[in-house]
Formats: C-alpha cells, sequence, structure tokens
C-alpha cells in the first residue's frame, strides 16, 4: 500500500474516533453491539424464518447447522490441500461453540438463565459472541505464528511490514481513540463534580490537557517509529548493507531513543507541574505510568536498527580485507 493512502487510512480512522468521542457517551454499549455482531442478526433472522412456517423451521434449521459447520468444513479442506497442525484443532472447537452460540441467539430467552439474570440480554450476547470471536482470533493469532516461524526471510520481511501497518491501526484507535475518550470522561467527572465552580476549574481543564498529552505521547512516538521501521524494511528489501539502509537505520535508532527519553520526562515534568500548581487544581493525576507495550515496541525497534547497522559495519570491515 503507497504511504499517502495509509496516512489516509490512519487520518480517517483518527477522525473517525474523536467524533465518536464527542457524539458518544461511553464506548461500552458500541462494544456490546459489535462483540455480538453477526450472531445477534443472524439468530434474529432464522428466529424469524422458523416461525413464519413449517416449511420456514426447516429451513431455519438447515441454514443453523449449515452456518455452524462452517469452521468444520474449513477444516476438511485444510486437509485435503495441507498437513493439518495442532491449531488446526482450535477449527472444531469453533463449530462447537459457534453451534451453542447460534442456538442460544436463535433463543434469547435462555440467556438469562445461562448468564444470570443480573446481565441484560445485550451483555449476554456480546459474552457469546466475545466466545467465538476469542477462539477465532487465537486460531489466526496461532496460524500467524506459525506462517512466520516457516517463511523465508524475503516472505517474512513483507510480513512484518504488514505487521507494522496493523500496529498502526492500534496505535492510531489507542491514541484518538482511547486517550481522547478519557480525557473527555475526566472533564465530563471533573465539571459534575464541581458543580457551580466552573469558574474556578480552568487550571485543572488545562492540566487535564496535559495528562492526554502525556498518556498520548508514546502512541504518537510508535505511530512515527512504524513508518520509520516501515523505510528501513523498504531499503532492506532492497540491499540489507546499502548505505541507505544504514541511514534508514540511525534514524530510526535516533528517534528510538528521543522517544524513551521524551516518554520519561514527560511523566516526570508533569507530576512535578501538578506538585508545583496542586493549591490551584480541584484534581491531581500523580501516578506513575510505566506504557510498557510501547517501552517494548520502541526497544525491539532499536534493537533491530543496531543490529541493521553493526551488520553493514561488519560486512565493510570484511570488503575491506578482501
Amino acid at each position: 500500500m503507497k504511504r499517502k493512502v495509509f496516512v489516509g487510512l490512519l487520518s480517517a480512522e483518527a477522525a473517525a474516533c474523536v467524533l465518536f468521542c464527542v457524539f458518544q457517551t461511553s464506548f461500552a454499549g458500541s462494544v456490546a453491539v459489535a462483540m455480538a455482531f453477526p450472531f445477534e442478526q443472524v439468530g434474529r433472522a432464522l428466529r424469524s424464518l422458523s416461525l413464519s412456517s413449517g416449511v420456514g423451521n426447516a429451513a431455519a434449521i438447515a441454514v443453523y447447522i449449515a452456518l455452524s459447520l462452517l469452521p468444520a468444513v474449513a477444516l476438511l479442506f485444510f486437509r485435503i490441500r495441507r498437513k493439518l497442525f495442532a491449531e488446526d484443532g482450535l477449527l472444531g472447537l469453533l463449530a462447537a461453540v459457534l453451534f451453542a452460540v447460534l442456538y442460544i441467539m436463535i433463543n434469547p430467552g435462555d440467556i438469562g438463565s445461562l448468564i444470570g439474570g443480573a446481565a441484560g440480554q445485550a451483555v449476554g450476547k456480546a459474552v457469546l459472541g466475545g466466545m467465538v470471536y476469542s477462539v477465532l482470533c487465537g486460531y489466526l493469532i496461532l496460524r500467524i505464528v506459525r506462517l512466520f516461524s516457516e517463511s523465508k526471510t524475503e516472505e517474512l520481511a513483507r510480513y512484518i511490514t504488514i505487521t507494522l501497518g496493523f500496529l498502526n491501526v492500534i496505535f492510531v484507535y489507542l491514541l484518538f481513540g482511547a486517550c481522547f475518550s478519557g480525557l473527555l470522561n475526566s472533564i465530563d467527572t471533573l465539571r459534575t463534580g464541581n458543580a457551580g465552580n466552573e469558574h474556578l476549574l480552568g487550571a485543572s481543564y488545562v492540566f487535564l490537557a496535559m495528562q492526554f498529552i502525556v498518556d498520548a505521547l508514546p502512541y504518537v512516538f510508535n505511530v512515527i517509529i512504524v513508518f520509520a521501521a516501515l523505510d528501513l524494511f523498504t531499503e532492506m528489501r532492497i540491499d540489507r548493507y546499502s548505505a541507505e539502509t544504514a541511514a534508514a537505520a540511525a534514524r530510526t535508532s535516533r528517534l528510538c531513543t528521543a522517544a524513551l527519553v521524551a516518554t520519561v520526562l514527560s511523566g516526570i515534568g508533569f507530576n512535578l507541574l501538578q506538585l508545583v500548581f496542586a493549591k490551584s487544581l480541584a484534581v491531581i493525576n500523580s501516578s506513575v505510568q510505566i506504557p510498557v507495550f510501547s517501552i517494548a515496541f520502541v526497544l525491539a525497534a532499536l534493537l533491530l536498527s543496531r543490529l541493521v547497522t553493526e551488520n553493514k559495519q561488519l560486512k565493510d570491515d570484511n570488503d575491506s580485507f578482501i
């Protein structure tokens, strides 16, 4: 995918996340709907078909069985095309889970007795959909791991490039979805808890915005580092020992170092500023936040860039002896 197209898609995702945060009070309801999709809709359609007539009931049963057996059909197809692996057994489990989940979606009255009366049908359907997605995602992840482990260097580089692009999608969501939603919730909580004293909350609003920046900063750096890593992989696929590859590795290394330093110092600086202006703030969020995932990602990118640089230097030394 071209860089401009990818940036455009990420920008659209960011805009969608911001609009969703502004016009929705919470992600919870939408997440529940997403987790239940499309099983809730399929169950409702099959129930309507079943209640329409005797023929409709037979057709609904046939469709229900066919949909539930789709993972088993995929398993049989893989058995014909290639050797089966241990993770393929999850397709059989997925078929069994689909049988149960679709049956309950067709008969939603059973949700209360199965999950508990305290949970509403929306929550129950989300839990059931989550069961299916957990098995499906587990299978896909294990297949990807095997694909990576058995791939040649060129194929592995292509897969890593795709994975980096997917990581940027996640980072953009965490930045403009989760972090921005947290900011809006914090502002709403502050305003609600200080009704009648809104004129005294100016400094608190500023510090909530600063807290958002501190929380979002690791993800901003992650997005930038992903693009730098993509440039590095592009040069490596052309010639892993070229001067351009070494330069791209050096840029990535410097960027990773700057990201780690800025992430650490921003947290320290924010906590110290809160201490200085404590008397003017209605809320203080003094906490030690360690973005483990972001730090691990940056360290991995830093290690890769250093290895590329050292390999280039080693090759140059060998060439000089020859």
